[in-house]
């Protein structure tokens, strides 16, 4: 396949999956009780995608490893004040900020936070799409190991976004299809990222860096804290063999891609 081919498939697919997926654990009592197992495993998943593919491609293909490590802080300080300005929202939990927010009013709210999370999460996909053109125009492999972990922390996400979109009010049909076309603001964005990047090759290792301090920032500051509120041991060290689960799913597929 092209690479054009590669980054359009692979953001159809994954985000048809990943709110598949989510709707089965939004709409699915019985299934939300594995939440924090998909949590667990995304941050394996995103950790290793970042600290075994994307930051060696990175450092192999910049004449500056310094500025790109100044880019990686620089993307984890953007990312702290998207998420802060709400443009950016991640939920991946019943009690998180968002709501608690909605389930003190009581009720409804119109739409309003729905819609909020509708458009903080096409923004959210449409920077996805351009990670992924920048992962595939640097190699197919990277560019797949890359997509799999969005795929694995797009679900939880999705599922927070299900639950906001039911409590402003909208109904499970209407919002899985809310939630279906913001996904495709991949597609857009890895089509734009595919066209603009090809003429722009010296961009792609600052984007790769961008794209570590995303996945960075997800995992650590909004994932894991998460995981904090199970204290017992049994839970612990189930979250600890998830993670390592997740690293190794993604070094699997490095390894398969590479033969």
């Amino acid at each position: 396949m092209s690479i054009l081919v590669w980054i359009i498939t692979t953001c159809i697919v994954g985000g048809t999956l990943s709110v598949v997926c989510a709707a089965l654990f939004a709409f699915n009592n019985r299934t939300q009780n594995y939440l924090g197992g998909m949590v667990s495993y995304a941050i394996g998943a995103l950790l290793g995608a970042v600290f075994l593919n994307i930051l060696p491609e990175a450092i192999n293909l910049t004449p500056n490893v310094a500025i790109l490590s100044g880019t990686v802080l620089f993307g984890i300080l953007l990312f702290f004040i998207l998420e802060k300005l709400v443009l950016w929202r991640h939920c991946h939990h019943e009690h998180c900020e968002a709501h608690l927010t909605i389930h003190a009013e009581h009720g409804y709210d119109h739409g309003r936070s729905g819609m909020m999370i509708i458009i903080g999460d096409t923004f959210h996909n449409f920077v996805d799409g351009i990670i992924i053109a920048a992962a595939f125009l640097t190699d197919v492999h990277l560019g797949v190991v890359t997509a799999l972990a969005i795929i694995a922390h797009e679900i939880p996400q999705e599922v927070g976004d299900f639950a906001i979109l039911l409590h402003s009010g909208y109904s499970k049909l209407r919002a899985f299809q809310l939630n279906l076309i913001s996904s495709f603001a991949s597609v857009a964005g890895g089509i734009l990222g595919y066209f603009t990047l090809q003429t722009m090759q010296s961009w792609i290792p600052s984007l790769l860096a961008l794209a570590a301090a995303s996945m960075i920032y997800v995992a650590v500051a909004d994932l894991i804290p998460g995981l904090h509120k199970r204290v017992q041991l049994r839970d612990t060290l189930q979250q600890v063999v998830l993670i390592v689960s997740g690293v190794g799913t993604v070094w699997l597929m490095s390894v398969l891609m590479v033969e």
